[in-house]
């Protein structure tokens, strides 16, 4: 086999193809499929992976000889470098792209080093929890005989999700198959980790950002030579090479750290459905709540729901009181009353700190006041030198934050006032008003930079931003959530499913009510996230919200890619797509809040000035591939031309506006 097939790591949609090369009889021990090869591109070298060996090339032409064999490790087995071309042809990229992400950078040194082999014997663990799931046995007999089911799992209010997951892993590995568990950030991994450790021994490894090169990629190499049936890890890890792979598990895949700011954007929870079914392993979408796109792989019959009958959901579960921000009574304590908090949350933190349990308090902000407005027509508080939005101190002085300027004669440019008030108070003046509401009560702030992963027991308050929780080792007694409107009046498509998401997993970490757990949330009964957390019904709530999508026309009901730049180009862009038949074309619009060009581009950067804008393009869900293959032509296309200007595409963005 002379030939090597070979795929140069370009970048260019154009040249997103393999390349065929002559092998020299030095390099035929070496240069064997999956390695990293250097080869001479268009005068240049440039780095590359082998993918095949054939006996005779169809290109017509005289073949160009490998450069090198970088390394004699097979790093891109078959199984990965098909995997990473159905996640390029799924989100419009580059082979190139994704490969980047799937693998890490070489260490030499580490690849010279020898794997110990594990010592560790994985036995089964005991299933005894998981028996509050009617379907659960049933799934892991599935995954015993080699099968590979696909499950929705809604963990019960009050679960040890971190030993569920552990659980899972442990099943798999002792019978014989490897298994990934893909979580959203480090709190997450170092607390499953804690659990699958005493399971699985040195028969696993943790794959964490904060390792390092040359330990990330130690730990990789574990996986790729066999030594670690188990890898556990933030998105990437959705990639990982485990052998013989019997079951890959994504918790909590609503969460924002899950998607991905490289090019060509993947999501795991994608990227794991992909794999499950080339690779025919079993998947697990886990978390208290539910995403609209897992709900549509319930709906379609690809996967099952895997959750506990309703009678033990309503034992487990806290009980939730919704007060209307606009009928509420406000405490009678004065020091309360500049809080925002109803009555009835003041007397469900009393009675929690009266037994001795630990209170938290659920802001959507971090900071002292974070937005400022008028106190009489609600008009944002504005700087008169940059209009950057203006901020409050400890002292009570006014600031531009953007510009840094005082403001010390603040007037409305709309109704001439002079006094402002907080649209939304932050955790750390929350904490300052609630510390003298409940004198002598510990007072924990986390948020921000400074997240706390774990409180001691006994009466404490806690004030907190959403996902930066502490563990309370024995549950809270009572959590309050203020401040809703901020979440659910975000101009974003998925502000009421990652609202009633964050509602959840704060409200998964209160007692039962029949330990006096309590819930209090200061927003409107009649709002459906809201109905959906009083009645711990995440199922339902995908449901509604996936059958409003499909009404609507938006993601997962239909493939939409955005097409963001400068406006000129992007409309010379989709003006050049062929596209499918029943495209639809949406904008161009500016891009929504809280969206930002990608980081590090020249192109970017030169164009920072003009005016950005984002057109949307979409089509039904069951001819999605011919819409990524549309705008994966049209990339090509420019390229081909050396067409410049700034421009990003991603297929089902995670921010639509």
């Amino acid at each position: 086999m002379p030939v090597a097939r070979v795929l140069p790591i370009l970048g260019l949609a154009h040249l997103d193809r393999p390349f065929d090369y002559l092998i020299d009889s030095d390099q035929d021990a070496t240069a064997v499929p999956g390695v990293r090869v250097r080869v001479r591109f268009s005068g240049r070298l440039v780095d590359g992976f082998l993918l095949d060996r054939i006996e005779k090339s169809d290109h017509p032409g005289k073949l160009g000889w490998l450069d090198r064999v970088v390394s004699a490790e097979p790093v891109l087995s078959p199984e990965l470098a098909s995997l990473c071309r159905a996640v390029a042809d799924r989100y419009a990229g580059t082979m190139g792209d994704v490969v980047r992400l799937a693998i890490p950078p070489r260490h030499a040194r580490t690849e010279k080093e020898t794997t110990p082999e594990p010592t560790t014997v994985v036995e089964a663990p005991d299933l005894e929890a998981w028996r509050r799931y009617p379907l659960a046995g049933s799934f892991f007999e599935a995954i015993a005989g080699d099968g590979h089911p696909r499950a929705a799992w809604q963990a019960l209010p009050g679960e040890d999700w971190p030993r569920r997951l552990a659980e899972l892993a442990a099943a798999t590995l002792a019978a014989g198959r490897g298994c990934i568990i893909v979580v959203p950030d480090q709190r997450d991994l170092d607390r499953v980790w804690a659990e699958c450790e005493p399971l699985i021994g040195d028969q696993g490894v943790a794959l964490a950002a904060g390792l390092g090169p040359t330990a990330r990629y130690r730990r990789w190499l574990a996986a790729r030579r066999g030594a670690a049936k188990l890898v556990i890890g933030t998105r990437s890890a959705v990639f990982a090479p485990v052998t013989d792979l019997g079951l890959v598990v994504v918790w909590d895949d609503g969460d924002d750290s899950m998607a991905d700011p490289r090019a060509p954007y993947p999501h795991p929870r994608e990227v794991a459905v992909l794999r499950s079914h080339q690779e025919r392993c079993a998947l697990v979408l886990g978390g208290f709540a539910r995403t609209a796109e897992a709900q549509a792989l319930v709906a379609s019959g690809w996967a099952h729901d895997l959750v506990a009958d309703r009678p033990l959901v309503r034992h487990r579960s806290p009980r939730v009181q919704a007060i209307s921000d606009d009928d509420r009574q406000i405490a009678r304590d004065p020091m309360a009353r500049s809080a925002r908090i109803p009555e009835v949350a003041f007397d469900a933190a009393r009675s929690a700190f009266a037994a001795d349990q630990p209170v938290v308090f659920s802001v959507p902000r971090r900071g002292y006041v974070p937005s400022l407005a008028c106190t009489r027509c609600r008009e944002h508080a504005r700087c008169r030198g940059c209009n950057g939005p203006l901020q409050m101190d400890g002292n009570q002085r006014l600031s531009c934050r953007w510009c840094g300027r005082p403001e010390p004669t603040f007037r409305c440019p709309e109704c001439g006032n002079t006094k402002v008030r907080a649209t939304v108070t932050g955790a750390r003046r929350t904490a300052e008003e609630l510390g003298r509401a409940f004198a002598g009560v510990p007072v924990h702030t986390s948020g921000g930079d400074s997240i706390i992963d774990e409180i001691e027991p006994g009466a404490r308050l806690v004030v907190a931003t959403p996902g930066a929780e502490p563990v309370a080792p024995d549950g809270y007694g009572a959590a309050i959530v203020v401040d809703t409107w901020a979440q659910l009046d975000r101009a974003d498509l998925r502000a009421e499913e990652h609202a009633v998401r964050r509602w959840m997993a704060l409200a998964g970490m209160v007692r039962p009510h029949g330990e006096g757990g309590r819930v209090v949330i200061v927003a409107d009964s009649t709002l459906a996230p809201v109905q959906a957390l009083i009645r711990w019904d995440p199922v339902g709530f995908a449901s509604i919200q996936l059958s409003e999508r499909v009404e609507l026309g938006f993601p997962p009901a239909v493939t939409m890619a955005s097409v963001d730049g400068p406006t000129q180009v992007i409309t010379d862009f989709v003006e050049h797509l062929e596209l499918p038949e029943g495209s639809d074309v949406l904008g161009p619009v500016p891009l929504p809040p809280g969206v930002r060009p990608p980081a590090g581009s020249a192109e970017w950067e030169a164009a920072a000035d003009d005016e950005m804008d984002r057109i949307l393009v979409r089509l039904p869900r069951k001819h999605g591939r011919l819409l990524a293959q549309a705008l994966a032509a049209g990339q090509a296309r420019r390229n081909t031309h050396r067409q410049t200007g700034p421009i990003r595409v991603q297929v089902d963005p995670p921010t639509i506006g």
